[in-house]
């Protein structure tokens, strides 16, 4: 029986459940990691993973949340090259152009170019693990536990990526994270 969001994901007349409480939290994770058309498909495709292995899912593991964001991330995996070209892109170029003219936008666009192309080398200069770790963390506002859980690793190897990825964008940045 399909119980809250972070309950059993068994029924599936009942998965709708699940894709209601967490579908627009993995598209948004999705999208801030890849392109926003991407992160759409990407987001169906782990709702449809979720589904197809639902009666794998073990609570005992972590909850639904954590859950999704594990198969989000596997599959942001196979669009790595694409996530760090873009990285490599918004550091040479900044963020894409607002479509509203008004000047007061056009200064606050190139002051947060400057910090969005800082922010994206920085984020493509980390290894996959540690930016998967980051971006969950950050984009995913997952507790140690969860990106633990969503990984697949243990609650220490999620403390020290953490805590090896601040150490590199503070010296990339030249700010506290």
């Amino acid at each position: 029986m399909l119980a809250p969001p972070d309950g059993p994901v068994v029924e599936p007349e009942r998965f709708a459940t699940v894709f209601d409480a967490h579908y627009e939290e993995i598209r948004r994770y999705l999208g801030r990691r890849l392109d926003l058309d991407i992160a759409e498909d990407l987001a169906a495709e782990t709702f449809l993973i979720a589904f197809r292995r639902r009666s794998s899912f073990d609570a005992a593991q972590g909850g639904v949340r954590a859950w999704l964001y594990g198969i989000a991330t596997n599959l942001v995996h196979r669009h790595r090259r694409a996530e760090v070209r873009r990285y490599r892109a918004l550091a040479r170029t900044g963020p894409p152009p607002d479509d509203d003219g008004h000047d007061q936008r056009v200064v606050e666009r190139v002051a947060a170019g400057v910090t969005v192309q800082r922010l994206s080398a920085a984020l493509a200069g980390l290894s996959p693990g540690e930016r998967d770790v980051v971006l969950l963390v950050a984009y995913g506002d997952l507790t140690y536990d969860e990106v633990a859980a969503a990984l697949g690793v243990a609650y220490g190897t999620v403390a020290s990526r953490l805590s090896r990825a601040r150490t590199k964008l503070r010296n990339t940045l030249g700010v506290e994270v």
